[in-house]
C-alpha cells in the first residue's frame, strides 16, 4: 500500500507538471472560444454591412443581400478549404489573420462609400471586397479548431466551438438593426468591430508565452492598426459626408441611417432642397409642388365632401400639406415605416417651411408602422386613400403594390370612396406602369390612369382606383385656390397618353410572382436605379 501511494504521488506530481507547462506555453481553450464568439460576430457583421451599404447605393435590397451573401459564402469556403495549407505556429497564423480581418473589415465601409463616385464598376470592388473579407473570415474557424486540437475531445472541440460561433452570429444578427445602424451608422460600425478583431490578436498574443520572440513586432503592428481604426471612429461622420459629397451635386446638409433606410438631405446656393432614399431621389423642393399637387387634387375635388383621408407612406408630410387646402377634411391619418422620416420633417425648421407645419396638424394623427401589416388591422374606414410608397425597386416594397395588398385597402374604402396609387413613370418603365393599373382592375378597382410632368423625374404616373363602378367626374369648382400646377383644365390633359406611354398589356403583380419588381428593374436598370 505504501508503495502504491508513493508511485500515485509520483504520477499525479508528474501530471500536474505537464499541466503547468501545458498552462504556460499553450493555447488556453476558455481564451480560444471566447475568440470565436467575437470573430463570429465581428464576421456576420461585415456581411451585413455590405449588403446594406449595396441596398443604399445599388438600390433592391433583396438582390444585393442575396448576391453579397452569396460571395461571402462561398469565399468562406475557399478560406475553410486553404487553411488546410496554414503550418509552423498557428497561433502566430491567427494573429497575423485578425489583423488582417480587422483592417480588411474595418475598412470595407469607408472604402466602398468613398470609392462609389470614383471607379466604373462599383460592383467589381463590391465583390471583389467581400470575397476578400470572406475568404478571411473563412481561415479563422479552421485555424482555431487546429489550435484546439488536443485541448478538448473531439466532440466536445467540435460543440463548443459552433456554438459559441453561433452565438456570437445570433448577437450580430440583433444588434445590427437594433443598435448599430442607427446608433453608429455603418462606418463607424465597421471600424469599430474590425478594432474588435484586431484587439483579439493582441489579447492572444500577450497571453501566450509561445508569443514572446515575435510579441515586440506583433504589438508594434496591432498598435498602430488600432490607432488607424480609431482614428476612423473619430473621423466617421467626416468619412461619410465626404463620401456622401462625391455621390451627391449638392451640399449634403442633413444625413442619417435608420433601421430602414439612409435619409440624406442636400441644398444648394439656389436654396433648393433634395431629399434621397437609399440613395435615390425622393424630390426636389423646385418642383415638388408639381408631384403633389398631381397626387392628391384630382381626387379630392371629385370628393368634395371626403372628410376622412388615409395616407400611406408620404412621411415627408408634402402629401398631407395638400389635403389640408380642403377645410371639410376632419381627420387624416398618415401610416410610414420610418419614426425617423417623420421626426425629420417634424423639426427640421426647412422642411416644416416646406411642408407649412402639417406635421403638426391637429386634423392628423401619426403611426409609424409597416403599411401592410398595420391595414390588415385597421378596422376604420375612409373616403380617400392616397397610396405615396416608393418605387417598387424590391420584394419589401412591391408587395405593397400586390393584388393581396389592393384587395385588404378595398375593405377599408367607404361606399363611393377612392384611392389614388402613384405609379412611377409611365414613359420610363412603360411596362411596370401598366402593371400597378392592372393589378389594381385585378383588384375589382375600376381604374382611371393619369400622368404629369415634373422636371425632376420627367413623366410621373398615378392610378385613381375606385371600389364601386362610376364615373370619374372632376369638379373645377372645387378646386382650392393658389394652386401652382393643377387647374381644372390641366386635369383634363392628364389623363390623355400619347403614343409611347399608351397601355400595353402586362402580368398582374402578385405576393408570388412578384412582376412588377422585374419590369421595374428591366426598364429602369439602364438609368441606374
Amino acid at each position: 500500500m505504501g508503495e502504491e501511494s508513493v508511485l500515485t504521488r509520483r504520477r499525479r506530481a508528474r501530471a500536474a507538471e505537464l499541466a503547468r507547462a501545458s498552462a504556460e506555453g499553450a493555447p488556453r481553450p476558455a481564451l480560444l472560444l471566447g475568440s470565436v464568439a467575437v470573430i463570429a460576430t465581428c464576421g456576420l457583421l461585415y456581411e451585413l454591412i455590405a449588403g446594406t451599404l449595396a441596398s443604399y447605393l445599388l438600390g433592391d435590397s433583396v438582390t444585393q443581400f442575396s448576391t453579397v451573401i452569396g460571395v461571402y459564402l462561398f469565399s468562406m469556403g475557399v478560406g475553410s478549404w486553404l487553411s488546410r495549407y496554414l503550418g509552423g505556429s498557428l497561433l502566430r497564423w491567427f494573429i497575423r489573420l485578425e489583423i488582417l480581418v480587422g483592417l480588411v473589415g474595418g475598412a470595407s465601409a469607408p472604402l466602398l462609400f468613398g470609392l462609389f463616385a470614383h471607379v466604373g464598376s462599383f460592383r467589381v470592388l463590391l465583390y471583389g471586397l467581400v470575397g476578400l473579407l470572406g475568404t478571411l473570415v473563412g481561415l479563422e474557424i479552421p485555424l482555431l479548431l487546429r489550435i484546439l486540437q488536443g485541448r478538448l475531445a473531439f466532440k466536445e472541440l467540435v460543440a463548443r466551438v459552433f456554438t459559441f460561433d453561433y452565438v456570437g452570429s445570433l448577437l450580430a444578427a440583433v444588434i445590427f438593426p437594433l443598435v448599430l445602424v442607427p446608433r453608429l451608422g455603418l462606418v463607424r460600425t465597421a471600424l469599430l468591430f474590425g478594432a474588435l478583431n484586431v484587439v483579439v490578436a493582441g489579447v492572444s498574443l500577450l497571453s501566450f508565452t509561445e508569443t514572446r520572440p515575435y510579441r515586440r513586432r506583433y504589438l508594434a503592428l496591432i498598435a498602430g492598426a488600432l490607432l488607424a481604426l480609431g482614428a476612423g471612429v473619430v473621423e466617421a461622420e467626416r468619412i461619410q459626408r465626404y463620401a456622401e459629397g462625391e455621390v451627391f451635386q449638392d451640399t449634403v446638409i442633413y444625413a442619417q441611417s435608420t433601421p430602414y433606410q439612409r435619409l440624406v438631405l442636400t441644398g444648394n446656393h439656389r436654396g433648393e432642397l433634395r431629399l434621397f432614399l437609399n440613395g435615390n431621389l425622393q424630390f426636389s423642393s423646385a418642383d415638388e409642388y408639381r408631384y403633389h399637387e398631381a397626387l392628391v387634387h384630382p381626387a379630392l375635388q371629385d370628393r368634395p365632401r371626403a372628410r376622412r383621408i388615409l395616407v400611406l407612406g408620404g412621411g415627408d408630410g408634402l402629401a398631407v400639406r395638400e389635403i389640408l387646402r380642403y377645410p371639410q377634411v376632419e381627420h387624416i391619418r398618415l401610416i410610414d415605416l420610418d419614426p425617423a422620416m417623420t421626426k425629420l420633417f417634424r423639426s427640421n425648421q426647412l422642411l416644416r417651411e416646406l411642408n407649412k407645419n402639417s406635421l403638426h396638424s391637429p386634423k392628423l394623427e401619426i403611426h409609424n408602422a409597416d403599411a401592410y401589416a398595420w391595414l390588415r388591422q385597421d378596422t376604420a374606414r375612409y373616403d380617400v386613400v392616397f397610396v405615396d410608397f416608393p418605387d417598387p425597386g424590391n420584394y419589401s416594397i412591391g408587395k405593397l403594390y400586390s393584388t393581396a395588398f389592393y384587395h385588404t385597402l378595398r375593405q377599408r374604402l367607404r361606399p363611393g370612396g377612392l384611392v389614388v396609387v402613384q405609379a412611377t413613370s409611365p414613359y420610363v418603365a412603360r411596362r411596370a406602369y401598366w402593371c400597378v393599373v392592372h393589378t389594381l382592375q385585378a383588384s375589382d378597382f375600376t381604374t382611371v390612369p393619369y400622368h404629369a410632368y415634373v422636371p425632376s423625374f420627367g413623366e410621373w404616373g398615378y392610378v385613381l382606383a375606385q371600389a364601386q363602378p362610376g364615373t370619374w367626374r372632376p369638379d373645377g369648382e372645387a378646386l382650392p385656390p393658389n394652386l401652382r400646377f393643377v387647374t381644372s383644365a390641366v386635369v383634363g390633359q392628364l389623363r390623355a397618353f400619347p403614343p409611347d406611354m399608351r397601355e400595353v398589356p402586362t402580368e398582374i403583380n402578385q405576393l408570388n410572382n412578384q412582376a412588377l419588381v422585374r419590369y421595374f428593374e428591366e426598364e429602369w436598370g439602364p438609368y441606374g436605379q
